[in-house]
């Protein structure tokens, strides 16, 4: 087995790297990280060459002997690096993929933001069957591209892949920052498109949470997914018969309450919240089929995301690493 993993340097991919050459599964198997910029810490397994996505002759010499692609580059609100890097880069892969003696499998990590998560409403809980609705911006648009890529080559070609969808991934405190009305907010929405900046500086100085509302007025829910739980589907997709041209919802089984977050947060930290008021809908990225077919459950749920994220300390140098916004 000769792994490429794009995106490598990425939250996903080095977590992905890190397990993958912990597992006893695979002792002999190597890995290639196609790298932009970034490096990567040397291991004897462990191959990085450098050369963007977008360049097909980068992408011939990154592909040659592989036998899986783990695509995880992506890019998020800029126009022209979405279009090089989810759309060429992607049809480079396909392409030098399909056209490869050593091919076997290329597994693509999508979004949720193809179904618009939060942005659009769906009367059910979104399986796999449900009709890609993606919300405004170059971002949704770039992962239904890709979803749809896939499986179009799969149709044009047979090409031996798997789609799993993610929604919002969490590691370490990030979820703690998810919350915070200060500076160290991480993703968004940006609390000044909700709120009145001088509201904001209020509830982070008396250390308040939000709890977020719905359009109905109900407690926010919506989907997350730790890092580690990826990971594992990740590494459960690697060769297996059931994941053959099959997209996969990767998700916690409960979608996250803001209600029960607030409530769960008062009592275990003494913390009060502040309701937010908000136009998303609530929705439920339903896991079935990856727990049905892959054998795979998340070990994350609401209770564990929220108490490791509070828990985390960081050491000096673990500096939250952003690499776009979102």
């Amino acid at each position: 087995m000769h792994v490429l993993v794009t995106g490598a340097t990425g939250k996903v991919g080095r977590t992905f790297l890190n397990r993958f050459l912990d597992d006893p599964r695979w002792p002999d198997a190597r890995l290639r990280a196609l790298c932009h910029h970034r490096g990567l810490p040397d291991h004897d397994r462990l191959e990085v060459v450098y050369g963007s996505v977008s360049d097909r002759e980068d992408v011939a010499q990154a592909l040659k002997g592989v036998t899986h692609v783990i695509h995880l580059a992506t890019v998020k609100e800029d126009a022209l690096q979405a279009m090089d890097v989810s759309v060429k880069g992607m049809f480079w892969l396909l392409e030098e993929f399909r056209a490869s003696p050593t091919a076997r499998q290329f597994l693509l990590v999508g979004g949720d933001c193809s179904v618009g998560h939060i942005f659009v409403p769906y009367p059910e809980p979104i399986t796999e069957a449900s009709p890609r609705r993606s919300y405004p911006g170059v971002y949704a648009l770039s992962k239904v591209i890709e979803e749809v890529m896939l499986e179009q080559y799969f149709c044009q070609y047979g090409l031996s892949g798997t789609i799993l969808r993610a929604p919002w991934i969490m590691e370490k405190d990030d979820f703690k920052c998810v919350l915070s009305f200060g500076d160290d907010q991480f993703g968004g929405p940006s609390w000044d498109t909700l709120i009145k900046p001088e509201q904001r500086q209020q509830y982070a100085k008396e250390m308040q949470i939000p709890l977020l509302h719905d359009i109905e007025g109900r407690p926010l829910r919506r989907n997350f997914v730790h890092v580690e739980d990826l990971v594992a589907a990740l590494l459960l997709t690697l060769d297996h018969p059931g994941a053959h041209q099959q997209l996969f919802n990767i998700s916690m089984t409960e979608p996250l309450d803001y209600g029960k977050v607030a409530d769960h947060l008062r009592a275990t930290q003494g913390l009060m919240s502040v309701v937010v008021p908000t136009k998303f809908y609530s929705n439920s990225l339903d896991n079935a089929k990856a727990r049905l077919v892959l054998g795979w459950s998340p070990h994350y749920d609401l209770t564990r995301l929220v108490d490791e994220a509070f828990a985390y300390r960081r050491a000096p140098g673990d500096e939250r690493r952003v690499w776009y916004p979102g």
